[in-house]
């Protein structure tokens, strides 16, 4: 197995600066002996795949799950069929629900999870950049709303790298 530590340089970059060391968050992970898993909408296993870029990252991730339609949300992660029928995918709980349902279905310390609306055209009555990304683990879970600009690929990009600051912040990584 590779160690995670020689590989700090791998990095998503949204475009706009921000950054994520992956080879940092895996190995901070790893040292705490915790795990992570991804539930993705928008992001379409963009997230998995980031972490997924360091040798040795399957000692901390379980697994995503990539639920596109919202049928799929409810019943493979849990969602409230209700709460998507009322108010479409891209809600602060969906993006909750998310995070709890694949945190509990992969058995992972951590669970992310996103939605939003990455155009071309608004989603659920959403304008385009409208992004809600959560993380959950037991007594922890924040999500975070963001107005993203760009094309489709930058507002996909951004939102990795927002799951995965929040996933770094939520879980004590040093800045």
């Amino acid at each position: 197995m590779s160690d995670v530590s020689d590989v700090s340089d791998v990095a998503v970059d949204d475009g706009s600066g921000q950054v994520v060391d992956i080879g940092r968050l895996i190995a901070h992970l790893r040292e705490r002996g915790e795990t992570v898993a991804a539930a993705e909408s928008l992001t379409g296993g963009l997230v998995a795949a980031a972490l997924t870029q360091v040798g040795g990252s399957s000692v901390v991730f379980r697994g995503g799950i990539v639920a596109y339609h919202s049928d799929l949300k409810s019943s493979l992660l849990g969602v409230d069929a209700e709460l998507l029928a009322a108010g479409g995918a891209v809600q602060a709980e969906v993006a909750r629900q998310l995070a709890r349902g694949v945190r509990g279905r992969t058995r992972a310390t951590w669970g992310v999870g996103t939605t939003g609306a990455a155009g071309p055209e608004p989603s659920d009555g959403k304008a385009v950049g409208t992004v809600f990304v959560a993380v959950d683990a037991d007594g922890v879970c924040r999500v975070r709303e963001l107005a993203l600009l760009g094309d489709r690929a930058a507002i996909r990009g951004a939102t990795v790298t927002a799951a995965l600051r929040l996933l770094g912040d939520c879980s004590g990584m040093p800045s």
